[in-house]
């Protein structure tokens, strides 16, 4: 439930942009500074919130997230300018995804199962946590046509409340201890030096830039795009909604994927499909039928990377310090993601089109796919003497 609003209500803030760029009298750069600071902040504060929860526990972090989100969206739904909205939207709701989101939400779920069952609960989690993207969208785009964009924020408001409880209850894993036998006893900062001097971490994190680059460009500007094109709001916001349903179900299949096959191999095919369904959807000018097509396709390749990169960490590393290395690895997404967002928005904003930002995210997906079949998977000299 925590994960499932906050990826829900975040990944449907897109909706909002071409009446806040109407009505504050922002431009579309502005708006999408805001997201990408958001991006930023949440991908720079991950990594010491990693630390936090695998030192701390889950449930003070995860509450003190979930009001963090109240509190963002709050701040948006009274903006009167570009820096209210950063404020709001970027620095608050980036701070509290770090708390709230896929990181934390997967190092709750490695620990409650089996080593056999993990890959799977983790697609499974994911899965339901994508569904957020169902409720939030049609709601925002149904209240944003019948009564302004201001009571849209309002009822997220309300949203958000319902993620304070569910941060609570989830943070009730705190009762299950992590396995620190895995090989030799280790600090946290000998942690990250073991990561940073493994070979296959370091290309699956740069790889993973371009999964964020690639999911927010569309979440922030396909419903601007589709706007440009002259076709009808609904549209945007039920391709969002369609994205979510086929996210669960492409989550749950990769995690499943992920305990049968190579991890890697299958990170790398959703890179390379991703950027093959983007160069087919933009190459074309977009109907209603070919936008839900394209939003059917790209969400079954959405979460997916998520029960995979965390299995990864574990593979190579153990269950230990999973929540800060993944929240290390997912700094490159997030730097990703404020480069889809922000960049985005500044080529539209120079040429008048979107042309330049779809073919970028699809030269750097191919690239990136391409390096992430190749990574080391051998474990960390550690593990693997632990397991010797």
């Amino acid at each position: 439930m925590m994960l499932t609003l906050a990826m829900g209500m975040r990944q449907s803030l897109g909706l909002f942009q071409p009446h806040m760029i109407r009505e504050l009298g922002i431009t579309a750069s502005d708006f999408s500074f805001a997201i990408a600071m958001q991006n930023i902040v949440w991908g720079a504060t991950q990594p010491f919130v990693g630390a936090l929860v695998d030192r701390i526990g889950a449930r003070p972090v995860a509450v003190a997230g979930a009001i963090a989100f109240a509190t963002g969206i709050g701040i948006s739904a009274f903006a009167t300018s570009a820096l209210m909205l950063t404020l709001g939207s970027g620095i608050c709701i980036g701070i509290a995804l770090s708390c709230t989101a896929s990181n934390l939400a997967m190092s709750v779920t490695s620990r409650t199962v089996s080593p056999l069952k993990r890959s799977l609960a983790m697609g499974s989690v994911s899965a339901v946590g994508s569904l957020g993207l169902m409720l939030a969208s049609p709601l925002a785009q149904v209240l944003i046509t019948t009564n302004g964009w201001q009571v849209a924020m309002l009822a997220f408001l309300g949203l958000s409340a319902v993620m304070i409880p569910a941060a609570f209850m989830a943070g009730g894993v705190d009762r299950i201890s992590a396995d620190k036998q895995q090989g030799q006893p280790q600090s946290v900062g000998e942690a990250v030096r073991e990561a940073a001097g493994h070979s296959g971490y370091v290309v699956m994190a740069m790889a993973f830039f371009v999964c964020g680059l690639q999911l927010v460009f569309l979440t922030t500007h396909l419903p601007t795009y589709l706007d440009f094109c002259g076709l009808p709001p609904t549209v945007a916001a039920s391709a969002l909604a369609l994205i979510g349903l086929f996210n669960a179900f492409g989550s749950w299949l990769f995690g499943w994927l992920g305990g049968r096959y190579s991890k890697r191999f299958l990170l790398g095919g959703i890179y390379l499909l991703r950027s093959l369904i983007i160069t087919a959807y933009f190459s074309t000018t977009p109907t209603p039928t070919s936008t839900l097509l394209f939003a059917a396709a790209m969400g079954s390749l959405w979460l997916g990377v998520v029960p995979l990169v965390n299995g990864l960490v574990i593979h190579l590393f153990g269950l230990r310090y999973v929540a800060t290395l993944s929240g290390i690895a997912f700094f490159s997404h997030q730097i990703g993601s404020f480069l889809g967002a922000w960049g985005g928005g500044v080529i539209y904003s120079a040429l008048g089109s979107y042309e330049w930002a779809w073919k970028s995210a699809v030269i750097v997906g191919v690239i990136a796919g391409v390096v992430q079949m190749t990574m080391n998977l051998k474990p960390s000299p550690r593990l693997a003497q632990a397991g010797a």
